[in-house]
């Protein structure tokens, strides 16, 4: 259901009018053709990198994909980032499925606690 994925990130900056999640969506629907699921990541991880030179975009966001991708150690480093932020997505540390390739490394049940998520 990955294309359908693309779709309705198509379809909300449609909507929305935002320039950034167009280019977010036509992003992932490149990279989607030339490499499927991986390449539509690593394009929508490549423009929400270029985009935040310029302006705001979520740390969280940004360690979402790479945890997406399998690299642990940078989607750390971006939710630390968003701690530091402090980042609103955050609050979905514990229940987000994009952090499961996250979910048996100590460190993320250490950002939980320090967020105050812990049980």
């Amino acid at each position: 259901m990955y294309a359908e994925v693309i779709n309705e990130f198509t379809v909300y900056s449609q909507l929305s009018g935002d320039r950034n999640s167009a280019d977010f969506a036509s992003a992932m629907r490149q990279g989607y053709r030339s490499a499927r699921w991986r390449g539509a990541l690593s394009k929508a991880l490549e423009t929400r990198l270029a985009q935040r030179k310029s302006g705001y975009v979520s740390p969280y966001e940004i360690a979402t994909l790479y945890a997406s991708l399998g690299d642990k150690d940078r989607a750390f480093k971006w939710l630390n980032a968003a701690y530091s932020d402090p980042d609103i997505g955050l609050i979905r540390l514990k229940t987000d499925f994009l952090l499961d390739p996250l979910r048996s490394d100590p460190r993320l049940v250490e950002l939980a606690r320090k967020v105050g998520l812990s049980h």
